[in-house]
């Protein structure tokens, strides 16, 4: 249980309502400070390897043995005293490893441990990313087979428009969300390594440990890079790397973001319109005052995770234009929580978009009386040609079901009269020759174009082939576990 003191603080929503766990722990103190030492550990070791005999091998195992187990009071004592981060983690690392001490760091600056770890934390924060937007898409593209010929109204400015299919939509959806994968699978294979740069980027302090051997340097680079999960390193950097990298990252997951707030709205609209709806618990309460309330809640908590995210992507941005030569503390602050807050807004995001598609009730009773009442209107155009067809003038014809549609549209908005467009031109002398036909030009399936097989086409031809590239990522439990 949290103590009473866990209360009396603020606490962060996205690590206590909005993200995973997993999220949390990339972008935890544990997490952060382990890496921390093992960067420690893999700049001894690559250093050893190379010929520095000061380090010796007592002194690389003492620290493995306490790589996990952060002390992190004293580290904090150490901070309040120096004013520094790094240094006081690596007097708290030496009194856990008395033998290491004298080489912990040796010839790095803060950011060897602190930028190598962000990009540490940022790769294994897209990963994540990746994996949740992997099952979003296979989710959805179930869905929009599913409801690949159920023909509904479209909607353009918000006004109805030519039918179309429920899956057809719904692909619209996934579309976006594959763009999203394929920006951040770019952003994982371009994401490199800070690697071993020294204070200002030129190696110096290494070249000097090395007795001139640049070779060296450039292998200890390497080494490094390799320990640490990573193919390449950027090949300039300053003392830190450049922070146009978190700004590009941050930007990747603003697509995400801009895929989510259009999804919550769709589906906050056609919870409006009864027509679909995100799931709904039991017990869950809609309003505290309105018992028979059920709001589209987790629609607008993604609608606004999603603003949030959007906004914030201005501040890595910022830090990025304001970096003076080789590098100003400016950046520390904002980084601390601009960043991390980024990919757990995301991963929060994320967790309720897979909710929303995986559970979301449709009513196709409703659908169909929405598209009946509106269906009238939208095959005026089909009637007048098979009227042509049969024989009848087109300008009389098209002033007759003009006057026609102008009633009907009275009666409905003073009157609240169902839409009895077709009965009128059905009565209508002037159309007798089709009369038997209205019913078969008025089936909504005749106006859904190419809509079912552009689903099935969207699915085969892009949607599968990227999920069966991504299949090692489809996690079913994934979609239980979430939380919201």
């Amino acid at each position: 249980m949290p103590s009473i003191n866990h209360y009396n603080k603020y606490q962060s929503p996205l690590s206590e309502r909005y993200a995973s766990k997993e999220m949390c722990f990339i972008f935890s103190d544990q997490h952060k400070f382990s890496t921390w030492r093992k960067l420690w550990i893999a700049l001894a070791e690559a250093q050893q390897e190379l010929g520095l005999r000061t380090i010796t091998s007592d002194q690389i195992d003492e620290m493995r043995r306490f790589q996990d187990t952060i002390n992190f009071d004293t580290a904090k004592v150490y901070e309040r005293k120096l004013r520094h981060d790094v240094m006081s983690h690596i007097h708290a690392y030496g009194e856990q490893c008395p033998k290491a001490r004298p080489i912990i760091h040796l010839g790095a600056t803060s950011a060897y441990v602190q930028d190598n770890t962000d990009l540490i934390q940022m790769k294994e924060g897209l990963h994540m990313v990746l994996a949740k937007l992997v099952n979003i898409v296979s989710v959805l593209s179930n869905q929009a087979v599913k409801y690949k010929d159920l023909a509904t109204l479209s909607f353009t400015h918000f006004q109805p428009a030519q039918p179309t299919t429920l899956g057809k939509r719904i692909c619209l959806w996934t579309q976006d969300y594959i763009f999203d994968i394929e920006e951040i699978e770019t952003k994982i294979r371009g994401l490199r390594f800070h690697g071993v740069k020294g204070t200002t980027g030129t190696q110096a302090s290494f070249l000097s440990l090395f007795h001139n051997d640049a070779e060296k340097v450039k292998r200890l680079d390497e080494l490094v890079t390799k320990k640490m999960g990573f193919d390449s390193y950027y090949p300039v950097t300053g003392q830190t790397y450049s922070r146009k990298i978190d700004s590009q990252i941050a930007f990747g997951l603003t697509g995400i973001a801009q895929s989510s707030h259009k999804f919550s709205n769709d589906m906050r609209l056609l919870q409006h319109l009864k027509e679909v709806e995100e799931p709904f618990g039991e017990e869950q309460i809609g309003s505290s005052a309105m018992a028979y309330k059920r709001n589209p809640m987790r629609c607008e908590r993604i609608a606004a995770l999603a603003r949030y995210v959007l906004c914030n992507c201005l501040n890595p941005a910022f830090t990025a234009a304001s970096q003076w030569f080789e590098r100003t503390l400016d950046d520390s602050a904002n980084k601390r929580i601009s960043v991390p807050e980024a990919f757990l807004a995301i991963d929060g995001i994320l967790n309720i978009v897979l909710n929303v598609a995986s559970g979301f009730s449709v009513y196709p009773a409703v659908i169909n009386r929405h598209l009946a009442d509106e269906l009238p209107f939208m095959v005026t155009e089909n009637i007048l040609m098979e009227a042509v067809n049969a024989g009848g003038d087109r300008q009389e014809l098209h002033e007759r079901i003009r006057k026609h549609a102008m009633e009907a549209t009275r009666r409905i908005k003073e009157a609240g009269d169902k839409n009895d467009l077709l009965e009128r031109v059905a009565q209508d002398p002037s159309f007798s020759r089709i009369k038997s036909k209205l019913k078969e030009i008025s089936d909504p399936i005749k106006l859904i174009g190419r809509a079912p097989q552009q689903v099935e086409e969207f699915i085969n031809e892009i949607a599968d082939p990227l999920l069966k590239r991504n299949n090692h990522l489809l996690n079913k439990k994934l979609i239980p576990a979430l939380h919201v």
